[in-house]
């Protein structure tokens, strides 16, 4: 089985390539090859805008009896996207563009007609200055004042900026950092002062639970109309300090057990009323033993309360 893809073809011994038909094509026949606008254009007939780098299916033809330094000249005919109308445009490779031909205006070349009147200029003086050595001289002439007249300028317009903008840069970025570092002292002062001011709140807070749970019955108040003096802190620091006992709350409440002075007065000796007989000096003999006998068992029942009072006592 042969490849598929021959590489390499079979000549006959008898092959003469002489005699292979040529053929003969026109010199400016065209082709059809796709391009962008090398430039901005407007169309003539409509006056529709064509901007640079739209896609167009040109014919492209070599223009007859015009070569620049061997090199041949094409010339590109395209239509108008509006009204159709044809527009022709050819290479340029003297100054490596394109030159607009037919049917439209090239648009925003300020600066190559800019660019094509220095050139022209600088020819012409170039020209004058070969043929004639004095042209060369006033030549520099103008050119050394008219050098001196710009930098004459330049120093004037220097001095004006400076007078008009006397702007120190260095000193407003520390202004701004002197601003700044003010800004966060105070906060900072703030945030302080309010720490403080709740820590105060807190504690005086704290203080007065405290007192009124560790306040006693007992303690014993200054007078309104006495004033206190500074010293007396000081010597009351100086004196000893006696043992403080705390007092239960439920001993508040409550009251203590242990005291005598509380429950001394719950218990009350009643007093004996004299006997009328025993007054007029006419006691019976039966009589007397039975309130004998009466004031011994109130005597004997006042000694034990006073026992049992002593017992819960100890």
């Amino acid at each position: 089985m042969s490849e598929r893809k021959v590489l390499n073809k079979y000549y006959p011994p008898d092959f003469d390539p002489a005699k292979i038909p040529k053929l003969k094509l026109p010199k400016d026949r065209q082709y059809v090859v796709r391009l962008m606008a090398p430039f901005n254009m407007r169309c003539k007939t409509c006056g529709e805008y064509i901007y640079k780098g739209k896609k167009f299916n040109a014919r492209k033809e070599t223009v007859q009896n015009e070569v620049y330094l061997g090199l041949p000249i094409f010339r590109f005919y395209i239509k108008c996207t509006r009204c159709l109308a044809e527009i022709t445009f050819k290479t340029d490779p003297e100054n490596t563009d394109y030159t607009m031909e037919h049917g439209a205006t090239r648009n925003f070349q300020a600066e190559k007609l800019l660019e094509e009147e220095e050139k022209r200029i600088q020819k012409e003086r170039e020209e004058e200055e070969l043929n004639n050595p004095m042209k060369v001289l006033e030549n520099r002439t103008k050119d050394s004042k008219l050098e001196m007249e710009v930098l004459e300028n330049l120093q004037e317009l220097k001095e004006l900026n400076q007078r008009q903008a006397n702007v120190d840069f260095e000193a407003m970025l520390k202004q701004y950092k002197e601003y700044e570092e003010e800004q966060k002292r105070k906060e900072q002062e703030e945030d302080e002062q309010e720490m403080k001011a709740m820590l105060e709140q807190a504690q005086n807070r704290r203080l007065l639970v405290d007192s009124d749970s560790d306040e006693e019955p007992g303690k014993s108040h200054t007078k309104p109309g006495t004033k206190i003096k500074p010293t007396d802190i000081l010597q009351e620091d100086s004196q000893p300090q006696t043992k403080k006992v705390k007092t239960e709350s439920w001993e508040q409440s409550v009251g203590k057990l242990h005291t005598k002075s509380q429950l001394a007065g719950l218990v009350t000796v009643k007093k004996q009323k004299p006997d009328p007989a025993l007054a007029n000096g006419t006691e019976n003999k039966g009589s007397f033993p039975a309130a004998r006998g009466t004031t011994t068992s109130s005597l004997s029942l006042l000694g034990m309360y006073s026992d049992s009072e002593d017992s819960t006592s100890d």
